[in-house]
């Protein structure tokens, strides 16, 4: 099938923090909590004309063996508390957060996203992610993990009870007529009642239908439940699969499952995390890119990292010599509880480990620097541009999810030198075209995102 067009990228900014990217030593590294700090840096991403900014979020602090876990940067305010707030300093710029579907309430999450969606003229995005972390879940009075497959079951019906809620208000449902006395007809907002395993909820929702209608739906899970939940739900998936050859794969996978739910595969833009390091030459930025990542991965670091897998206090082992001589404990799993970035079979991943670092002679620092790296864009800013452009000629994304190493400033220099490169190449938006997070997500053409209340489709509300 050709195109007609070009396919346009899609870009968004992940606020550095609650990951491992952020090189906090650096001179250069700003605070992750002063509300400058997200101001700069939603300020750079609109000044981009980037879709939205996002903001991960972790619900407890990890811990490696038994200590704060510094792999993250802790401790950033509320999401929905910085999100509001950058609504009022913003335009056009999408509002994008993570809410945890396994430790919330249907109807907390639906007033919430509506307020945000309200306050910012149409901007909100929710990243539904699951926890089956019993680690995090000791922070909740339900306390307890579930099972992946519960994990879905949750999240797909905490969805639907809100999407309830949602579409419980008419489009047109406050009237505020003076004269008749009357500011919401009765008739105008239906009571949701929903009665399951899970949840048991009847009642009218407080708040009025939101611009968007719903937020935009972003997904990041890469089970199979995962990618059936996302092929399902999604408006965007923030895929980890970042290499051409994975990217395209994962794109046709993902699009390929979505028929079934009775979806256009253009109704999902898949978004990969990536980072990225401008040079004034190719030698430049490849010097530049090598200082980051030992910032990224210090001794402390390599070590912590190797623990993860190897199960084991491995404090004793010089970061710059070979791997350990011991196997893996694959019984001590929980060294590090909380997030953890890598397979389940540590036998497997410690045997593939040990192959590449001889292959290579690689030392254990090295082995980490070479294994933990998210996929990164390095060159001047017009080759930065061709390798983005391509990925998403090619189908391997729709666009990418950037995340700077720096805080607040990490992103300035990508807008100032890649946004040209990429609109002069016809790939990328001049200006906004929209007003509302779908409008850019989907450029005047979005899919439908909400049923009709019964009293607009003129069915019963009962």
């Amino acid at each position: 099938m050709t195109r007609s067009r070009k396919k346009q990228v899609h870009l968004a900014a992940h606020f550095p923090g609650v990951n491992n990217t952020t090189v906090w030593s650096d001179p250069n590294s700003g605070s992750q909590t002063d509300f400058a700090s997200f101001v700069h840096f939603a300020h750079a991403a609109e000044r981009g004309l980037f879709d939205f900014l996002f903001l991960a979020e972790g619900l407890r602090l990890r811990e490696h063996r038994g200590q704060i876990h510094d792999l993250d940067v802790v401790g950033r305010p509320d999401t929905f508390t910085v999100l509001n707030a950058l609504a009022a300093v913003t335009t056009h710029l999408g509002l994008g957060g993570t809410i945890n579907t396994t430790f919330n309430e249907p109807v907390e999450i639906a007033k919430q996203f509506a307020s945000l969606d309200h306050l910012s003229g149409g901007r909100a995005a929710w990243n539904l992610v699951t926890s089956s972390d019993a680690f995090t879940g000791e922070n909740f009075r339900r306390g307890g993990f579930l099972r992946t497959e519960q994990r879905y079951e949750r999240a797909a019906e905490i969805l639907e009870v809100a999407k309830k809620f949602w579409d419980s208000w008419a489009s047109d449902a406050v009237r505020a007529d003076q004269a008749a006395g009357v500011f919401v007809p009765d008739e105008a907002i239906s009571p949701v009642d929903h009665r399951s395993e899970l949840f048991q909820v009847h009642g009218r929702f407080g708040t009025p239908r939101s611009p968007q209608g719903y937020p935009v739906f972003l997904q990041s899970g890469d089970s199979d439940p995962g990618r059936e939940f996302g092929a399902a739900t999604a408006d965007a998936i923030f895929s980890r699969h970042g290499t051409l050859e994975a990217g395209q794969a994962f794109f046709a996978d993902l699009k390929g499952r979505m028929p079934r739910y009775g979806r256009h595969p253009d109704d999902l833009k898949i978004l990969p995390a990536a980072t990225f390091v401008l040079g004034d030459s190719p030698a430049d930025a490849e010097e530049r890119a090598a200082h980051v990542r030992r910032q990224q991965v210090g001794p402390q670091t390599a070590i912590a990292f190797l623990e993860q897998v190897w199960g084991r206090d491995l404090s004793a082992y010089d970061p710059d010599g070979p791997l350990p001589d011991v196997d893996p404990d694959p019984e001590n799993v929980s060294i590090t509880r909380g997030r953890v970035r890598h397979e389940r079979d540590t036998v497997a991943l410690a045997r593939q480990w040990r192959e590449l670092a001889e292959s290579r002679n690689l030392s254990i620092r090295e082995l980490i620097i070479e294994t933990s790296a998210r996929q990164s864009f390095i060159g001047t800013a017009a080759q930065v541009a061709e390798q983005i452009d391509s990925y998403v000629q090619a189908d391997a994304s729709d666009g990418f999810i950037l995340v700077p190493h720096l805080t607040p400033g990490g992103l300035d220099e990508f807008v100032d030198g890649v946004i040209p490169e990429l609109q002069d190449r016809g790939s990328f938006r001049a200006e906004y075209t929209g007003h509302t997070l779908r409008d850019h997500l989907f450029q005047g053409d979005p899919p439908a995102t909400r049923q009709l209340h019964p009293r607009e489709s003129g069915l019963s509300a009962h």
